[in-house]
């Protein structure tokens, strides 16, 4: 039986540190291992590989500049001409690459690893005018790394922001000279030690993730919230998702976004409309997360009608 290719994938705008960041992967020889690969390169920014350097690697370069020319007719081609046994992609961030994750890599090659670098000095700005193009550097993406950060920036949001699109992202922060920043954890701005956790419109986002990131924080604990109530038969009686609408990075790509909720009185409830909810958290779990995650176990309700902003924000 023939192996797959890896492919590995590193993404991100022009002047991220992309090529620094694959040139030290590809000068150890214990990751590349000696083998034959090929590095497929989608821009061309100011720094630049060594060629005759690659190629005693065993590393063959190739140039693709324009979009409508990255296919997987041409990753076949890539890989009948050239027959790597690893291909590295650095990928240009502005391209509309779903392709490769929605409907597959072509013949025997499958993605390894996805890798997004992300300029910590711009990314405010690209925050607030491309956020559909970010969805698309996030979602799919194993790891993200934030270079040229300073802890003065805002690495809670911007953690919150990929985490927002992406939950199982790992996320990294690198200051000018590669050395780590840990911002630690975030501290929200509601009592954790309240007898019940009140959760303001504004922080629904915040606590949304935080729950499912820190079960530590939340397991047993009650809290409350206002939230829209969705029913669906798939749930069964007594559960419903009380909710809210989330923008995770554009208005065209907004969500609702709320955990399973057991409760006795759920057949007085009505889907769509809003109450304030007070609920137990434990963590269990359920085929609709495909893993542990928070359940609320509902104590009591309210109606109540919709807040000033239905939509809510990660960042």
């Amino acid at each position: 039986m023939l192996r797959e290719i890896p492919v590995y994938i590193v993404t991100g705008f022009l002047e991220s540190g992309k090529t620094t960041f694959l040139r030290d992967i590809l000068s150890d020889d214990e990751f590349t291992e000696g083998q034959k690969a090929l590095l497929i390169l989608c821009e061309e920014g100011e720094e630049e590989y060594d060629e005759k350097l690659l190629a005693g690697m065993n590393i063959d370069i190739i140039t693709v500049e324009d979009e409508k020319d990255f296919t997987p007719e041409f990753l076949t081609d890539c890989q009948k001409h050239y027959q790597p046994k690893r291909i590295f992609i650095e990928m240009n961030g502005m391209w509309d690459a779903k392709w490769m994750f929605e409907e597959g890599l072509p013949g025997r090659m499958a993605i390894a690893q996805v890798i997004t670098l992300v300029d910590g000095s711009t990314f405010g700005v690209y925050l607030n005018n491309m956020r559909g193009i970010l969805s698309n550097l996030f979602t799919y993406t194993e790891m993200v790394i934030f270079n040229r950060c300073t802890p003065e920036m805002e690495l809670h949001s911007w953690r919150r922001a990929v985490r927002g699109v992406n939950q199982g992202a790992m996320i990294y922060f690198e200051d000018e000279e590669g050395d780590p920043i840990d911002p630690g954890m975030e501290e929200p701005p509601y009592d954790l030690n309240a007898e019940v956790i009140q959760i303001d419109d504004i922080d629904y986002g915040l606590w949304y993730l935080d729950a499912n990131e820190t079960p530590d924080r939340y397991d047993g604990k009650k809290v409350r919230f206002r939230g829209k109530v969705m029913k669906s038969r798939r749930f069964g009686d007594g559960i419903f998702v009380p909710g809210r609408n989330v923008m995770t990075c554009c208005a065209d790509d907004i969500r609702f976004m709320g955990y399973i909720c057991k409760a006795e009185f759920e057949p007085l409830l009505k889907s769509r409309e809003w109450i304030w909810i007070t609920a137990k958290i434990k963590y269990e779990y359920r085929k609709e997360y495909g893993q542990k995650g928070p359940v609320l176990y509902a104590e009591s309700y309210e109606l109540t009608g919709a807040p000033e902003t239905d939509t809510v924000y990660f960042n």
